[in-house]
């Protein structure tokens, strides 16, 4: 589908799902961003829901300010996928040894490895990286040894490592997970100033208060959520490494080849140019297509999901979903299902099936292939996979 525009006070609202669709305090959400004295324009992904101030699921141009929470607590949040030299036909009939070897090689939940681990060719990038630790929020120092230890973990939430076949048969290896809880420590901080700086105290929403440029809090929430976005694609490039090591191990006789690792943000911010203005664009729950960009948008654990390529887009601000997106909060999705529910979902992937997960029931989430459909006009899908391995936090 093209977008659906609906009037907003500032700018329209350019909706790539129903309006009729997208549950009531979602909508008032996104009247509340169109009030907004620096927006300049609002892009709504098929994924669309409730979020912290701003929908998940939405882009945000703005024009000399940026919403803390329009990028999302879990800052530089997203996801890898590689694609290997493994076909259905390498794989065992049981793959439950396979999904301990990935839990075993990444902490999830609140697991830490035991020391820094460092993602294969990052350099002398990565001595400076954390040299920038010096730099960052007085409220956080203290957690070092923690974002240290955390680095290379994938959390808890919808946070997943899958073992996956596309339609050909070839198997993938992709994963979802962000800054830990550094990142959201930051953002939770940042958020709490800008809602302490007067000329945020008259918005119709106080957790849509902004930063503006030029003044010493944009540039000290630049400079942390730059380094908590960095943090993000390193942790998912230190997990990447340690999934690639497990699936050599476990299927040495193949001699394992990778092609190269496509990654995305789906929670950041990036200063790009539209209409001849230069502008912050948050994408919260929404990942970059400009043209030739490659991109993942995943279902749920037992659905399945996509690599697309960005068709560019300016209508979108070069952006397309994040994934699925809940139809459901995780309170009314362990009221409504079971664990036999989780079960019949999941049947076929070798996954948690207990009630810690219930949460994240396919049930609970968009139907994948519909989100697709309803932004033919944004990317173009390169290949559908479906996990056969679902490890969760």
């Amino acid at each position: 589908m093209s977008y659906v525009e609906v009037p907003g006070e500032k700018v329209p609202i350019r909706m790539w799902t129903d309006p009729a669709s997208v549950e009531d305090v979602a909508m008032q959400q996104l009247r509340n961003v169109a009030t907004l004295p620096w927006i300049k324009g609002l892009a709504v992904m098929p994924d669309v829901h409730f979020g912290k101030g701003a929908t998940v699921g939405s882009v945000i141009a703005m024009q000399g300010a940026v919403c803390p929470a329009a990028v999302g607590v879990d800052i530089g949040c997203g996801m890898s996928a590689v694609k290997t030299s493994l076909t259905a036909n390498d794989l065992p009939g049981d793959l439950s040894r396979l999904r301990s070897r990935i839990e075993q090689a990444i902490p999830v939940g609140r697991g830490m490895h035991d020391e820094l681990i460092e993602p294969d060719g990052v350099g002398p990038r990565w001595d400076d990286f954390w040299e920038r630790f010096d730099g960052i929020a007085e409220s956080v120092k203290f957690r070092q040894q923690r974002a240290v230890r955390q680095m290379g973990t994938l959390g808890g939430g919808n946070h997943f490592v899958e073992f996956c076949l596309d339609s050909t048969g070839s198997v993938w290896l992709m994963l979802h997970s962000g800054s830990r809880n550094i990142g959201n420590e930051l953002a939770d901080f940042h958020i709490g100033v800008a809602q302490s700086l007067p000329h945020n105290q008259d918005l119709i929403d106080r957790d849509l208060a902004v930063f503006v440029s030029d003044t010493p809090e944009m540039g000290a929430y630049r400079n942390d959520l730059f380094w908590a976005q960095e943090y993000a694609s390193y942790n998912r490039a230190v997990m990447m490494d340690l999934f690639k090591n497990v699936v050599r191990k476990e299927f040495k006789k193949a001699k394992v080849s990778f092609e190269p690792v496509i990654s995305c943000h789906h929670n950041y911010v990036s200063e790009e140019r539209y209409d001849g203005m230069d502008l912050l664009v948050t994408r919260k729950g929404a990942i970059r297509a400009g043209s030739g960009d490659y991109g993942i948008i995943p279902g749920s654990m037992g659905t399945g999901s996509y690599i697309v390529k960005g068709l560019g887009n300016e209508a979108s601000f070069n952006s397309a979903s994040h994934g699925a997106g809940r139809k459901m909060s995780r309170n009314a999705a362990r009221k409504k299902f079971s664990v036999r529910d989780l079960e019949d979902q999941t049947r076929g992937v070798e996954c948690r099936k207990d009630s810690g997960v219930v949460d994240e029931i396919p049930g609970a989430y968009k139907p994948i292939e519909k989100v697709i459909d309803q932004q033919k006009d944004l990317v173009e899908v390169v290949a559908k996979l479906k996990q056969i391995v679902c490890v969760k936090g």
